[in-house]
C-alpha cells in the first residue's frame, strides 16, 4: 500500500527547510536544490509542491506568523510589556526569527505579494498590542493620551529598532528590555502629571 502523504504538512515541511536556511544564510542560500538537502526530501518533491522558488518563497513568508505566536505565547492575562518583550530576539530562537523576517522584508521590497502579508501580520500585530493597550488604560494600569492604535505602531517600531540593535551588538538583550520598560513608564498610570 503506498504511503500516503499529507500535502499541506509536506508544504510545511518544506517552509521550515526555508526558514532554517534562510536564518543561517539568508535568502541568497535559499536554492531547490538547498531546500531538498535541508528538508530531507528530492528536488522533484520539492517542485511538486512548488513550481519556482518565488512560490516556494511566497509560501514560506504566510509561515512566519506560526513563529510569532509561538514567540509571544503569554500568560492568560497578558500585559503589553509580555508581548513587546517576546518580540525581541533574546534567545536562539528569537534571533532565528528576526533574521528570517529580515530577511524577508528585504525580499518584500521586490515582491508585492510578500509585502502584503507582512503589512497584514502588521496590522494584526498593532491591533493586539493596540488591544492590550486598552485593556491596560481600562484596569488604570495606563494613560493613554492618543490613539491607541497609534501608540501600538510607535511600540512596534521601538522594539523593531531594538531587534535590529540586538541583532547586531549593539544593545544587549538587557538593555533593550530597558528602553522598552522606559517608554512604558511614560504612558503607566502611577507617574504624575
Amino acid at each position: 500500500m503506498p504511503k500516503r502523504v499529507d500535502h499541506e504538512d509536506r508544504r510545511r515541511q518544506i517552509a521550515a527547510a526555508v526558514r532554517r536556511i534562510a536564518a543561517d544564510r539568508g535568502l541568497e542560500g535559499v536554492s531547490l536544490n538547498e531546500v531538498a538537502a535541508e528538508a530531507g526530501i528530492s528536488k522533484g518533491s520539492v517542485q511538486h509542491y512548488f513550481a519556482s522558488r518565488d512560490e516556494m518563497l511566497r509560501y514560506a513568508t504566510t509561515t512566519l506568523r506560526g513563529g510569532i505566536e509561538e514567540r509571544i505565547a503569554t500568560p492568560s492575562e497578558p500585559r503589553v510589556r509580555d508581548l513587546l518583550i517576546a518580540l525581541l530576539p533574546l534567545d536562539e530562537a528569537g534571533r532565528d526569527h528576526a533574521l528570517v523576517a529580515n530577511a524577508f522584508v528585504v525580499r518584500a521590497l521586490k515582491d508585492p505579494e510578500i509585502a502584503g502579508h507582512f503589512r497584514t501580520g502588521h496590522g494584526q500585530l498593532r491591533d493586539a498590542v493596540a488591544a492590550l493597550l486598552v485593556a491596560g488604560q481600562d484596569a488604570g494600569d495606563l494613560l493613554l493620551t492618543g490613539d491607541p492604535a497609534m501608540e501600538a505602531d510607535l511600540l512596534l517600531a521601538l522594539v523593531a529598532g531594538l531587534g535590529d540593535a540586538v541583532l547586531l551588538g549593539y544593545q544587549t538583550g538587557d538593555e533593550a528590555i530597558a528602553l522598552v520598560d522606559l517608554h512604558l513608564s511614560r504612558i503607566a498610570a502611577s507617574r504624575e502629571r
